[in-house]
């Protein structure tokens, strides 16, 4: 008789939840940037400014986002009592 081998075991919810945050994190400092700068290049088209707010606005964005992905890591990272 062949033996069979165990199945292979399903992933935790915590590696699950640690591969979502990952896949969403770049998306989320990229998106925060992109919206920043499309939001300054309309107020630059509409106030005739260029390139200034689109500038600014794009760079509030960014750390905006990264502010964001920081909040966001900070919750999902584990609670370690502090030793004494």
């Amino acid at each position: 008789m062949s033996e069979q081998s165990p199945l292979p075991r399903k992933p935790s919810s915590g590696t699950m939840r640690q591969l979502a945050l990952a896949t969403e994190l770049p998306f989320l400092v990229a998106g925060g940037a992109l919206v920043g700068g499309l939001i300054g290049y309309f107020l630059d088209h509409w106030l005739h400014t260029k390139p200034y707010l689109m500038i600014i606005v794009g760079a509030l964005g960014f750390f905006a986002a990264v502010r964001d992905m920081l909040r966001r890591l900070q919750k999902s990272s584990p609670t370690v009592p502090p030793t004494q």
